[in-house]
């Protein structure tokens, strides 16, 4: 039987989504909770995608197999009594056997949340950038960066195993109080590529990079993206879209930072 599990994390504490040898990683607790729900270890258990170590998830998805006769609602009681509280299973559905988590994903969202000001309670979930950002000048250069494109320079894949085109459907920046969101969407995304686009533009937004540089690193190969890798603490994957499911045209933070007088 195939199940269709969403999935939010805290990813502070393990080394990203996939399972790695002498290494926590959010799939190795999931499939260790698993096993102790079932009673049985013959399942398997696949991710719609990666997440490296630091990130973290509000609806990540992965798909199970597993012979089992327990409701889906049952078995997710199950498996979260099982789990750390940095992990939890929002949802278990069945679904049919040809569903895969990773290859039917039509899309893909992420939320990086950037912090206006230093915070006693959410480091783990934002940068904080010291410096004012211009939100306008950040606007004007990610709408560039919309379309079909080559991100080789914002990458770590090798253009050589892996095509680095890749096809930004939006990429927009909000503003919720002293948080910043920078919200990308889009078919996939290579490894450490968010990251590197955010910090470009948060580059841009101090005014130390001008736009038309951060579009030219699309056209041509630049070591800079490299350097600007914004942090992992404030990643979020936030959707992964499926053929049918509605896009959500707006974004809501983690949490909301307030503002004192």
């Amino acid at each position: 039987m195939r199940f269709k599990l969403t999935i939010e994390y805290a990813g502070t504490r393990y080394s990203g989504w996939q399972i790695q040898k002498n290494a926590r990683t959010v799939q190795g607790e999931l499939e260790r909770a698993i096993g102790e729900a079932a009673g049985d270890d013959g399942f398997e258990l696949y991710g719609a995608g990666r997440t490296d170590a630091g990130v973290h998830a509000i609806a990540q998805v992965a798909h199970l197999d597993i012979a089992t006769t327990m409701p889906p609602d049952t078995l997710r009681g199950r498996i979260n009594d099982a789990l750390p509280a940095d992990i939890n299973v929002l949802r278990v559905e069945r679904v049919p056997h040809r569903f895969h988590a990773r290859h039917d994903a039509v899309a893909r969202s992420y939320v990086y949340q950037i912090a206006r000001r230093r915070t006693a309670f959410a480091k783990a979930y934002v940068w904080w950038v010291k410096d004012d950002l211009n939100i306008e000048r950040m606007r004007r250069a990610a709408a560039g960066f919309t379309g079909m494109h080559d991100f080789q320079s914002f990458s770590d894949d090798d253009p050589a195993n892996k095509s680095t085109r890749v096809l930004v459907d939006a990429l927009g920046i909000h503003e919720e109080g002293d948080l910043i969101l920078v919200h990308v969407e889009g078919s996939h995304f290579l490894w450490k590529m968010v990251r590197r686009v955010v910090g470009v533009l948060v580059e841009v937004g101090r005014g130390r990079l001008a736009g038309e540089a951060a579009l030219a690193m699309l056209t041509t190969q630049s070591a800079a993206p490299a350097r600007l890798t914004a942090p992992a603490s404030g990643l979020l994957l936030h959707r992964v879209y499926y053929q049918g499911d509605p896009r959500e045209a707006a974004v809501r933070p983690l949490f909301e930072l307030p503002r004192y007088a």
